[in-house]
């Protein structure tokens, strides 16, 4: 059965998520080292893990594989994901796969790179709003709908 993991730190869309899982019955998985309560969703579940580097990272991408879905901002473990045979969206419902996670390993070490040569770089993302969180719903939604139709 599919399952959708949720790195779940510092996820923005977790509502989103839980309704889309919900509306096909897919069981979710949010994984974070704590701050989160325990949904009454009885198709959710709060993985705890110990608190460190890539902690909750390991513990989704030796959890997930073929016919799951994985939403994360963190590229290597998306990686590790797709490699793996998940399906990987980021929060804003960028689709994640062998054809492209190459080009944004590479773009994640260029931009680590640049932040470290300048250290009064300022910026950060775009704002998340209704547009990003819409965007996210209908990728996860089709992303599910995949997963169920290849075990079907």
């Amino acid at each position: 059965m599919a399952t959708l993991f949720i790195d779940a730190d510092a996820c923005p869309v977790k509502s989103e998520a839980e309704r889309v899982a919900t509306r096909h019955r897919v069981p979710m998985k949010l994984v974070c080292n704590g701050g989160l309560r325990p949904s009454p969703n009885p198709l959710v579940e709060v993985v705890y893990v110990a608190e460190g580097p890539d902690i909750a990272d390991r513990w989704i991408a030796d959890n997930a594989g073929p016919g799951d879905v994985v939403v994360t901002g963190d590229i290597p473990l998306a990686a590790r994901c797709v490699e793996g045979g998940a399906e990987v969206l980021t929060h804003d419902g960028q689709r994640l796969n062998t054809a492209n996670i190459g080009e944004r390993l590479a773009m994640r070490d260029l931009m680590a790179d640049l932040r470290a040569a300048d250290p009064f770089r300022q910026g950060g993302g775009r704002a998340f709003g209704k547009a990003e969180r819409a965007r996210f719903a209908d990728a996860l939604e089709a992303a599910l709908r995949r997963a169920l139709a290849r075990q079907a």
